[in-house]
């Protein structure tokens, strides 16, 4: 046999596409050729197989070798490729029989020596091979991750386990999903003094999933409060812990066993926070995918990189668009931010030296549709040394985590989302009004000017006060507490 076909995974952002490697030995002078992948990339996976078919004690066959990596137009890179090449040669050549290669799948890369090392994205190529109904063989380094998938996955070491077991002399060990250890523990809400607003806007902003953002002078505990949000979310489901570890596969990060949290410096620039790049990669806003994105200082990071947080805000996703490719990586996080009143952050205080042009160019740094989105802006006020001493201890955050896992549960059994998901004609069966509340509501978002969006977004807020109180309809009281989380006017001491 001078043909063979084996299958392959590539990888673009969270899924993974079949590459079928079709392998062609022919009469002719000693070659070997590789198409269907970037040329630097070809170069050295040539020299990999070669060495490791040699080493493995295989022949490599003294003939016109071509190797095709279909379909053409899909980028491929790295070495993941390698074991489905070097399986095709053998097949090709009939040192391995070829008649059980339909039912399996190869991704990792080759040792000179002939021994397997992991690659990324494993387990989005578990996930598509499960679907496809065949066996996924992965180095062992890789077995752990792509075991979540389910599915028959197996592992191998080397070059010569592969071909043992398609010899059938010898079963390849099934993958076992890695023993999850204890994640670190969460800073506890009790060491937040004071701030009884914030610590309320913090609990309802974890049941409901809504955006957030801290304002108030420097050392008052925004970020503090804000780090504090990991430890009242309830814990990830099986399969939003899936959805992270797919992530994280295709970044070729470590899974994790907790919601992420994200925290990354306001230098950060615009493709940091979105992914890309010429072979695309997961940003920032995509490792927080069913996290939370922290922003501390939030003004201080270039406009441009905020604004490209307005869509992903929306839509839950990200599009990436490249020359060569289109990649789509999932983005549905919770955004918290913080920032100063004013350059200096003492605004009001007689320290404060900032001029109303220096004001207002700190705050317009922040655009009107992108403050339009975060559903709750609150007021971090500064505690005097006495207040700080007499404040009590408060609630920890496994009493917290409490209420807000119960108000979950009750927003998933009603509606099969958190409320902060909630669309279109959503709203209006599971926000509904009655006559006094809806004009309570008309007279307020008229007065306070706002906009569809955050009429919307108040209505959202509403709903969860509701859920924490237990409360099956929406009353005034909610709807006056949503609206105070909204201030619009940017020329107040608190910027909007």
């Amino acid at each position: 046999m001078s043909l063979s076909v084996t299958y392959a995974r590539a990888q673009l952002g969270v899924s993974a596409p079949l590459v079928t490697v079709e392998t062609h030995l022919a009469n002719g002078l000693p070659a070997f050729h590789i198409v269907g992948l970037p040329e630097a990339a070809v170069r050295e996976s040539r020299d990999r197989v070669r060495s490791a078919l040699i080493n493995s004690h295989f022949e490599f066959p003294q003939r016109r070798i071509t190797v095709n990596l279909a379909p053409a137009d899909l980028p491929k890179e790295g070495g993941r490729y390698d074991l489905a090449i070097a399986i095709g040669i053998l097949a090709a050549s009939g040192q391995v029989p070829g008649e059980a290669l339909e039912n399996y799948e190869f991704i990792g890369e080759l040792a000179l020596t002939g021994a397997l090392r992991e690659v990324s994205g494993s387990l989005p190529a578990a996930i598509a091979s499960a679907a496809a109904a065949r066996r996924l063989v992965v180095p062992q380094g890789s077995g752990g991750e792509a075991a979540l998938a389910g599915g028959e996955i197996k592992t191998a070491a080397s070059l010569l386990q592969v071909c043992a077991e398609l010899h059938g002399r010898e079963q390849l060990p099934r993958a076992v999903t890695e023993t999850a250890t204890a994640p670190p523990p969460c800073a506890d809400l009790a060491d937040v003094r004071g701030q009884l607003r914030a610590r309320r806007a913090l609990e309802v902003a974890a049941a409901g999933g809504h955006n957030l953002l801290f304002y108030g002078p420097p050392g008052t505990g925004k970020t503090m409060l804000a780090s504090r949000l990991p430890g009242i979310l309830p814990p990830l489901g099986a399969r939003e812990l899936i959805e992270v570890a797919a992530v994280y596969s295709s970044a070729g990060l470590p899974r994790l066993q907790q919601r992420p949290f994200r925290a990354p410096h306001h230098s950060a620039s615009p493709t940091a926070l979105v992914g890309g790049g010429s072979n695309p990669k997961p940003g920032e806003i995509s490792l927080a995918h069913r996290g939370v994105l922290f922003l501390d200082e939030m003004p201080e990071f270039p406009r441009h990189a905020l604004e490209i947080l307005r869509e992903p805000l929306e839509s839950g996703e990200v599009r990436i668009s490249r020359a060569r490719a289109q990649v789509t990586y999932p983005a549905d996080f919770q955004l918290v931010g913080a920032m100063n009143p004013c350059p200096c952050g003492y605004l009001g205080e007689a320290r404060c030296r900032c001029t109303p042009d220096q004001i207002d160019r700190y705050r317009n740094k922040l655009s009107g549709p992108l403050l339009d989105r975060i559903d709750m802006q609150v007021e971090v006020a500064s505690l005097s040394a006495s207040q700080l001493q007499e404040a009590p201890r408060g609630e920890s955050s496994e009493a917290v985590r409490a209420r807000v896992s119960a108000a979950r549960e009750c927003q998933l059994e009603r509606q099969g989302k958190i409320n902060a998901q909630l669309q279109g004609a959503e709203l209006d069966k599971f926000c509904h009004l009655a006559q006094s509340e809806q004009a309570l509501l008309r007279h307020s978002v008229e007065k306070l000017n706002l906009s569809a969006r955050s009429y919307h977004r108040v209505l959202k807020v509403a709903r969860t006060l509701a859920d924490l109180a237990g409360e099956e309809r929406i009353g005034p009281a909610q709807i006056a507490e949503a609206l105070a989380y909204r201030n619009l006017d940017r020329r107040q001491t608190a910027p909007a």
